[in-house]
């Protein structure tokens, strides 16, 4: 996939700095207590949507504490009042920007969006209109080990649906088509293999290289909606130039 590797530096690198924060724990606890209500409960083996939010969660060491305190939560009905919701537009440079939310308060979610894409030399648009940009894929990561065939390995996860493979930085990231995500979640689980991430993830089918002050531009713009306690994620495609990567730090 051209320019995809370069694309996924960017969730990667970005992820890792909003775990140092704790960023990533909050929007986590609050993917586990909405999938407890909206997925069947508080038993993971019986919730495939709460499963994976656990398992996403271990990934990055969010203690267990926190793991079922948001359990604890969806069970009491404290999920209820959230809400789904995307927002669709351009960043500077014709970037195109995808975020997904879950709020309490969609007044106030459109009104802080909607202001962060306008304050950074963006423009929201309809819901819709990127959807000729990205394509919606499962999307697993795990981290290669001494003892992994990764040729076999793959052999068998074709088996089950994937379509893609990429391995960068000491890891393997499978992708499969929307509709294959739960074939291949079930051949993980028969290969009894724990990916360190699995998610269905927007991906673009173009990307974009900026130079070094457009692209820090952007990086602004999608720093202050991740920033946003209702963002659960932002999608893009910017991709990382020749020497960029340290402008991510």
């Amino acid at each position: 996939m051209s320019g995809h590797s370069k694309w996924s530096t960017i969730k990667r690198k970005k992820g890792a700095a909003d775990a140092k924060r704790g960023k990533i724990f909050s929007r986590l606890s609050k993917e586990i207590t909405v999938a407890v209500k909206e997925g069947g409960g508080g038993d993971p083996e019986g919730n495939p949507r709460l499963r994976m939010a656990i398992q996403n969660a271990k990934g990055v060491n969010m203690p267990k504490d926190n793991i079922e305190r948001a359990i604890k939560k969806g069970i009491g009905g404290e999920a209820s009042s959230y809400i789904e919701q995307t927002f669709e537009g351009y960043g500077p440079s014709g970037i195109a920007v995808f975020v997904e939310c879950l709020t309490d308060n969609q007044n106030r979610t459109v009104q802080e969006v909607r202001a962060a894409y306008s304050k950074y030399e963006g423009n929201m648009g309809t819901n819709g209109s990127l959807e000729f940009i990205f394509d919606r894929k499962g999307v697993f990561t795990l981290p290669i080990t001494e003892d992994m065939d990764i040729e076999s390995l793959e052999l068998e996860l074709i088996d089950g649906g994937a379509d893609d493979f990429t391995v960068e930085e000491g890891y393997l990231t499978v992708m499969c088509a929307l509709e294959d995500f739960g074939n291949l979640n079930k051949k993980f689980e028969e290969l009894e293999i724990e990916p360190e991430n699995a998610e269905l993830q927007r991906i673009p089918n173009n990307t974009k290289v900026m130079d070094d002050e457009e692209f820090k531009k952007v990086m602004k713009l999608i720093d202050v909606l991740e920033d946003n306690d209702d963002v659960q994620q932002v999608w893009h495609n910017l991709e990382v130039g020749e020497g960029q990567e340290e402008l991510l730090n």
